[in-house]
């Protein structure tokens, strides 16, 4: 459930895994690792806003509007860096960790062996893929707003028990506060992909 095959099949998800590690200019197997991270903070993450009234509707609403078609044209998400809308990805991962943008990257950095401007990047990638899989699930299942914080709460809860999560994830998670820059990963990830 946590790796980009298990979301996008093995071929396709492992095509992933070779543009993403292409696009930030780093070895595969840590990019790898790193999205092992990377995806149960960000499912976790969104399976806990669920639960929130005030993002609830939020959370709902991007995927109900992602419905799979980003995942009929990843190589357009990866293709000449202008697929990525960089603020919608940001919008939802700053919902996701609040302050903790940079914690999260940093964290993930640190036992990936990649910096956080790699990381960053490798999060603005991924949440657009990780709504288009939950959006087309939901296309496929019929589910309502009810249906999907049902769904996500049964991904949130398989991300709390990956050990590669670690301790670091549900205290990201539980200490999270809202109000950070909407644009702290993005500006990192621009950063980091301008100077390459």
């Amino acid at each position: 459930m946590f790796s980009l095959q298990d979301l996008l099949g093995q071929q396709q998800g492992s095509e992933a895994v070779g543009q993403i590690s292409r696009q930030i200019g780093a070895d595969p197997s840590a990019v790898q690792s790193a999205i092992q991270m990377a995806l149960p903070a960000i499912l976790g993450g969104l399976a806990q806003k669920a639960q929130q009234p005030e993002t609830a509707p939020m959370i709902a609403s991007a995927i109900e509007q992602e419905q799979g078609g980003l995942l009929d044209n990843l190589g357009g998400l990866f293709g000449g860096g202008g697929a990525v809308n960089p603020m919608m990805s940001a919008g939802i991962l700053s919902t996701i960790f609040g302050n903790n943008q940079t914690q999260v990257a940093d964290q993930i950095g640190q036992k990936s062996g990649l910096n956080t401007g790699q990381v960053a990047s490798i999060l603005m990638m991924l949440a657009p893929i990780v709504l288009g899989y939950l959006g087309r699930r939901q296309t496929q299942q019929g589910l309502d707003q009810g249906g999907i914080v049902d769904m996500l709460g049964g991904y949130g809860q398989q991300a709390q028990q990956q050990p590669q999560a670690g301790g670091w994830l549900s205290g990201m998670l539980d200490s999270n506060r809202n109000g950070s820059s909407l644009d702290e990963l993005a500006s990192m990830a621009m950063q980091y992909m301008g100077r390459r």
